[in-house]
């Protein structure tokens, strides 16, 4: 062979070698699915190098077995055959090692197990059989194992180059695959333990009081629950309507579906209808793309329409629909999208007015109000105050690291005022106190409301010595309850709970006396 044939040679069989490491390298970048990043390799070894047979076994960190991942040249049956301890065969002792193995003729090789079977009697097969490791951070995390690629007038060293790149590209495909595998395994534990988190914050024992009126709210919620009923709260603002919304989710089988919030009222007409239905790209000026809508996102969960009774006319024709048949058609969109959603909607307004008044469609009044769940006021379950002034307490003394407390004359004091808020109102109140005060046991004197919607300059007669006789007993209630916990504190040395408590020993003996508590 002349000089210049060999040069020839030579430089086809380099631009055969870049050839076949840039489809590779491309063919890699082109996907996140592993084996089928592994399985491009085989093939183009094969198309390009002449490769008959060819494997990419892969190390279990746990079983510490080598398993094949990849193959070509065997069939199934062939490669489950190739299972390998480390240190055991050639592909054992490569990853023992980390370095190539070179096997002139597996015949004449005792340490080739030849565990697939896959070429026949290797006495008499004449093979040359080339391993290389494929590493991660100079850790051996599989084998690249071939028959000899080339011709047999090119060397194994050559061989081995070629195969030690390709091994190093295999590693960082795995490498990759590793990285997202252990975020996408992060983000599923993660949802699973907010989903814990989820469920035992909105669980019913959860939410805080024992009045009459809130015993006849968890009966409902227990009910509901368990069904596909669509529910309406009702109630002012701020008596907790959205916590009742999320417990109903949480306790019902959907609790491992979204749970999805759209506030009506803070919405523009032509914006809750794309927020609520989604949109087409080109729907309207701006709509560059499509978007889902919150009744897609909610499927197979539930959605929560809260303030209701704040759309308009326009959207309420188009939410008729949905709760009717549970379809609907995207802004700009022809397509009709099924979901299955549980609908929860929430108002504060009088809808029966509304409806009255033409400002409310009455079909759609009857659609929303198959399961009716009123929220009491505050006002209405005033024994229920104590229960919730300790529930915050307790809350934002921890968030602020404080140990604020109120005495009996306090809690008096607050429950007295009528809290127009309800619920959040006294809840903001509670936070503001343990924040800016300084003292850790508040007195009257220490709670600053205004004197208008105050119980005792709103309520005469019978009906204030009614109501002013319900607080006198929460408050009682609340304060021996109180004195029994700081006594056993103070292993019954009274001097010492009177100055827990702030009052005189002379008066704590008298509540022991009053209360009947025993020492």
């Amino acid at each position: 062979m002349s000089k210049e044939t060999t040069a020839i040679s030579a430089l086809n069989k380099k631009i055969l070698e870049l050839t076949t490491l840039y489809e590779i390298s491309k063919r890699l970048g082109s996907s996140l699915n592993l084996e089928e990043m592994l399985n491009s390799i085989m093939d183009i070894l094969a198309n390009n190098m002449g490769m008959n047979r060819g494997t990419l076994t892969v190390l279990d960190k746990d079983t510490k077995e080598l398993k094949i991942e990849v193959a070509h040249g065997l069939t199934g049956e062939e490669k489950e055959r190739g299972l390998y301890k480390i240190g055991e065969g050639i592909t054992g002792k490569v990853v023992e090692t980390g370095e190539p193995i070179i096997v002139p003729d597996i015949g004449k090789e005792p340490r080739f197990l030849n565990r697939t079977k896959a070429r026949g009697d290797i006495k008499k097969s004449n093979i040359s059989f080339i391993c290389v490791p494929v590493k991660v951070h100079n850790d051996v995390v599989g084998v690249l194992s071939v028959d000899k690629l080339f011709a047999k007038d090119v060397s194994f060293e050559e061989d081995v180059r070629l195969l030690t790149i390709i091994a190093s590209l295999a590693g960082q495909a795995i490498k990759l695959n590793q990285m997202i595998e252990k975020e996408r395994q992060e983000l599923i534990d993660e949802n699973i333990h907010l989903k814990k988190e989820l469920k035992t914050k909105y669980r019913l024992e959860n939410v805080v009081g024992s009045s009459d009126k809130m015993q006849a709210v968890y009966d409902a919620v227990e009910r509901v629950s368990q069904s596909n009923a669509t529910v309406l709260l009702r109630g002012e603002s701020g008596t907790g309507k959205e916590l009742i919304a999320r417990a109903v989710h949480y306790n019902s089988h959907r609790a491992d579906k979204p749970f999805i919030k759209v506030n009506c009222g803070a919405l523009p007409d032509a914006l809750l209808e794309s927020e609520l239905f989604g949109h087409e790209k080109g729907a309207f000026t701006g709509a560059i793309q499509v978007r889902i809508g919150r009744f897609e996102l909610a499927n197979g969960g539930t959605i929560f329409l809260d303030e209701i009774g704040d759309i308009s006319p326009q959207t309420q024709i188009k939410l008729l629909r949905v709760l009717q048949d549970r379809r609907f058609e995207r802004l700009g969109g022809t397509k009709t999208i099924s979901v299955n959603i549980r609908i929860i909607a929430a108002t504060n307004k009088n809808l029966e007015e509304a409806v009255k008044n033409g400002e409310f469609r009455e079909d759609l009044y009857y659609r929303l109000n198959v399961v009716p769940v009123f929220m009491p006021s505050l006002r209405e379950r005033r024994e229920d105050i104590p229960l919730l002034l300790d529930y915050f307490l307790k809350r934002f003394n921890k968030e602020n690291n404080k140990k604020i407390k109120l005495s009996p004359s306090a809690i008096t004091r607050l429950m007295e005022y009528l809290w127009p808020g309800n619920v959040r109102e006294l809840e903001n109140y509670i936070e503001r106190v343990v924040i800016m005060s300084d003292k850790n046991l508040l007195q009257t004197e220490d709670i600053l409301l205004p004197k208008t919607n105050v119980l005792s300059s709103l309520k005469t007669g019978d009906e204030a010595v009614a109501i002013n006789s319900s607080l006198t007993r929460s408050v009682e209630g609340l304060e021996k309850q109180r004195i029994s916990e700081v006594l056993k504190m103070c292993g019954g040395i009274q001097a010492r709970a009177a100055r827990m408590l702030g009052i005189t020993p002379r008066q704590l003996g008298y509540k022991l006396k009053k209360y009947n508590i025993a020492l």
